[in-house]
């Protein structure tokens, strides 16, 4: 099955070499778990969380779960938001950038104990449903498009009185 490129492929990759934890976050069915498995098929481990046996293991001892992973995607993060701690914990000890790549539906930021815990170690990546460009595997022309049939002027700020014919109307913004 061919994949469609995304957009934010290259976000993450340069996310994943600077920085300790990466999450994608966004809607469901917008293609996380396929970028991550993706991603993970380059040497990490992978764990989904989806997974009931797997899920139990990092409720009942989130350090333990985490204690020994050299580098692993986790999707689906949100229902045990307590691994957030424990890979704080491994990645402050272990400080090499791309250790952890994590996928999540929920905002992640706005869960009960989670705002300040990965502050300075996690990049966010938002992840959105396909885009037309992608489907077309074609950059997207849309700003550029817009330039050519309205240029802006360099000569006066963003926003100055600026007369556009829309039609048979005038209108000055």
């Amino acid at each position: 099955m061919a994949l469609y490129p995304r957009l934010v492929e290259q976000r993450v990759a340069d996310a994943m070499s600077d920085t300790r934890v990466v999450l994608i976050d966004g809607p469901r069915q917008s293609g996380k778990t396929t970028l991550a498995k993706k991603i993970a098929a380059q040497a990490m481990e992978y764990y989904t969380l989806d997974n009931a046996t797997t899920l139990d293991a990092a409720l009942q001892d989130p350090v333990g779960f985490v204690r020994g992973i050299d580098r692993a995607v986790i999707d689906e993060i949100q229902p045990a938001p307590e691994l957030l701690s424990a890979i704080k914990e491994s990645v402050d000890t272990d400080q090499r950038p791309g250790r952890f790549l994590l996928t999540g539906s929920a905002n992640l930021m706005t869960l009960p104990r989670v705002s300040d815990s990965l502050a300075g170690r996690m990049e966010m990546v938002r992840l959105l449903p396909l885009a037309q460009s992608e489907i077309r595997t074609a950059s997207s022309s849309f700003l550029r498009d817009a330039e050519s049939a309205y240029p802006l002027s360099r000569s006066r700020p963003l926003g100055a009185n600026r007369e556009f014919d829309w039609g048979s109307t005038s209108r000055r913004c």
